[in-house]
């Protein structure tokens, strides 16, 4: 699943691939609105958790790799959710979204 929002955290576009887990909508949704809430990729969430920051799971977030915000002409336009693979798979097609999007509204 694929999930973009906008700098107000909006549903702008959903791709749910056949036969994909129907909760994995949710998740990628989550993704993505963690990383436009927090300026920064949710794996650092991640990163954080397993360095024993759990304060970190009183915040609305959810904090697997997968939501990268989205970059244009410096300034924040949006964020992209991917699930559906495993976490670090998720990371990367969020990534290269990510980087196409930002270079487009360029």
């Amino acid at each position: 699943m694929i999930a973009i929002v906008d700098s107000g955290a909006n549903l702008l576009y959903l791709e749910r691939m056949d036969g994909g887990l129907v909760g994995s909508v949710a998740i990628a949704g989550q993704k993505a609105r963690t990383a436009i809430h927090f300026k920064c990729p949710t794996k650092n969430f991640e990163t954080g958790l397993a360095g024993g920051a759990t304060s970190l799971l009183k915040l609305d977030i959810l904090p697997y790799e997968g939501g990268i915000p989205i970059f244009a002409d410096g300034a924040i336009a949006g964020a992209i959710g991917v699930s559906g693979g495993t976490p670090a798979q998720d990371g990367q097609v969020a990534q290269a979204g990510a980087d196409w999007l930002g270079s487009a509204l360029k």
